[in-house]
C-alpha cells in the first residue's frame, strides 16, 4: 500500500465518527420531517400516520399564528442584529486600548454568555416586573412612570430584542476584539502621518479591515437570532396575543404540546427553506460588494 492510499484511509478513518454524528443528528433527522411533513402523523397514535400530500402545507399558511411569528422573527432580526453588533463594536473599541482593568471588563461583558439563557430569561423576568421589579423602580425615581414591559403586545418583543442583545453582544466583542487586535498599527501610523482624525481613522480604516470579521459575526447573529425560543418561551409564553411567539417556539408546541407531528414537520420546511434563501441572498450580497 503507497503513501497516499495510506493517507487518504487515515483522513477517512478519522472522519467517520464525526460523519456518522452528522448522519444521525442532522441528516437524518432532517430527512424525517420532510417525509413526516407530508403526513397526518401524530405522536399518540405513530401507526396511524397516512400521507396527505400537501395538506399541511396549506393550512400552515392559512395558520394566523404562524404568519404572526414569522412577522414577530422578522421584527426580533430587524432590530436585535444592528443593536448587538453594534454594542459589541463597541465594547470591543472600548478594551482593544491599554487601560487599567480591561481584564475585568472583558470578564464582566462576556460573562452574561457563560450563564445559561434560562437563567438569563428569569433573571430579567423578576428585573422587569411591572409592579415590583428594579426597572421599574429606577424609573419611577427619575419620574417615568411604570411600564409593562412583557405584559404590554406593543412593548414585549422589543423587550425581548434588548435581553437577547444584552446576553449575547459578549460573544461577537470578543470576535470584533480579535479583528481589532489583527490590524497592522503601521496602518494606523500612516493615517496620523496624513492628518487623518479620529472618525476618519474609523470610518476609512478600522471598519474596511474588519469587514471579513463583520460578515462572520453578522451571518452567525443572523441565524442565531432566527432560532429565537428560550426567551420567548420563559418569559411571556409565546404572548401576550401572540406577539412574542416565533416560528422555532410554534413548531415546538406544535409537535411537543399538541403532539402533531406532521404539522410540526412542514413548518419545519418551510422555516429551513427561508432561512437558506435569506443566508444565500446575505452571502451573495457580501460577495457582491467585495468584488
Amino acid at each position: 500500500m503507497n503513501t497516499n492510499k495510506r493517507e487518504n484511509l487515515a483522513a477517512y478513518a478519522f472522519l467517520t465518527p464525526a460523519l456518522i454524528l452528522l448522519g444521525t443528528f442532522l441528516v437524518i433527522p432532517a430527512l424525517m420531517a420532510i417525509y413526516y411533513a407530508f403526513t397526518d402523523y401524530y405522536l399518540l397514535t405513530p401507526d396511524q400516520r397516512q400521507f396527505i400530500g400537501l395538506q399541511n402545507f396549506i393550512e400552515i399558511f392559512k395558520d394566523p399564528i404562524f404568519i404572526q411569528s414569522l412577522k414577530n422573527i422578522v421584527l426580533f432580526v430587524v432590530f436585535v442584529i444592528p443593536i448587538q453588533v453594534g454594542a459589541a463594536l463597541g465594547l470591543a473599541l472600548l478594551i482593544n486600548k491599554p487601560r487599567k482593568g480591561n481584564i475585568f471588563f472583558k470578564i464582566a461583558y462576556f460573562s452574561p454568555v457563560v450563564l445559561s439563557l434560562v437563567v438569563i430569561s428569569v433573571l430579567w423576568l423578576y428585573l422587569l416586573n411591572p409592579s415590583e421589579g428594579l426597572i421599574n423602580s429606577l424609573l419611577a425615581n427619575i419620574g417615568i412612570e411604570a411600564q409593562p414591559f412583557l405584559s404590554s403586545p406593543k412593548q414585549a418583543m422589543i423587550t425581548i430584542v434588548f435581553v437577547s442583545a444584552w446576553q449575547g453582544a459578549g460573544y461577537q466583542m470578543l470576535i470584533f476584539l480579535a479583528g481589532l487586535q489583527n490590524i497592522p498599527s503601521t496602518v494606523y501610523e500612516a493615517g496620523k502621518i496624513d492628518g487623518v482624525n479620529k472618525w476618519q481613522n474609523f470610518f476609512h480604516i478600522t471598519l474596511p479591515l474588519l469587514k471579513p470579521t463583520s460578515v462572520l459575526i453578522m451571518i452567525t447573529t443572523l441565524i442565531s437570532a432566527f432560532k429565537l425560543i428560550i426567551q420567548p418561551m420563559v418569559m411571556t409564553q409565546g404572548g401576550p396575543m401572540n406577539s412574542t411567539m416565533t416560528p422555532v417556539y410554534y413548531i415546538y408546541q406544535s409537535g411537543f404540546s399538541d403532539r402533531m407531528i406532521g404539522y410540526a414537520s412542514a413548518m419545519t420546511v418551510i422555516f429551513g427553506i427561508i432561512i437558506g434563501i435569506i443566508t444565500l441572498l446575505q452571502s451573495r450580497l457580501t460577495k457582491e460588494d467585495d468584488m
